[in-house]
């Protein structure tokens, strides 16, 4: 799957937004791809899991661990195409967690899998969930990456889309300046 084939996917969904953007990593942004609009069709969603699952099935995973609400449903879907069980960590009390009876064991291989990589904060933040619990983050995926290929993560890392949207602290962002309301699209509150 190419960028030429999934911009359509995007746009067809509505997925692909401009406008004056509030981010989950805090950094303001021109541009905005709501994964949860493409994830939202089953058979997208499993063309989207199918295509990353191909690219990180030599890490060796033996689970799928993606953070809640964003990385749910790709996350579900990579472990399908993976053969896998997938699970999700999610916040309680402002910390990132596993719940509703999710374990992982040290001799688990995490695969951890998001809808959209920006600062790497909230993979880095799900990969220590998996340390946590004694297991071993053998790599991270994700359907987007708007790192410019810098997701500072200590992992092998996989993308579907990269996607060169500018970012921008809120203090320094052109759009704040010019008097533009933000929008905060995605699931997570800062």
């Amino acid at each position: 799957m190419t960028q030429n084939d999934l911009l359509p996917l995007f746009r067809r969904s509505g997925a692909l937004l401009e406008g004056h953007f509030r981010l989950s990593s805090g950094l303001h942004s021109p541009g905005y791809l709501q994964c949860a609009l493409v994830l939202q069709h089953p058979d997208d969603a499993g063309t989207l899991g199918a295509a990353l699952g191909a690219k990180v099935r030599s890490l060796g995973a033996t689970v799928v661990l993606a953070p809640a609400l964003g990385g749910i449903v790709i996350g579900h879907e990579v472990g399908r195409a993976l053969g896998l069980r997938a699970i999700f960590a999610e916040r309680q009390d402002g910390t990132l967690t596993l719940r509703r009876g999710f374990t992982l064991a040290p001799d688990d291989r995490v695969l951890v899998v998001e809808d959209v990589v920006t600062t790497g904060g909230s993979t880095r933040e799900t990969m220590e969930v998996a340390r946590a619990a004694g297991a071993t983050v053998v790599g991270a995926c994700a359907v987007v990456d708007r790192s410019g290929g810098q997701p500072n993560l200590d992992v092998p890392f996989e993308a579907l889309l990269p996607m060169a949207l500018p970012t921008y602290a809120p203090e320094a962002c052109p759009m704040c300046k010019a008097g533009s309301p933000v929008v905060k699209p995605g699931s997570r509150d800062r």
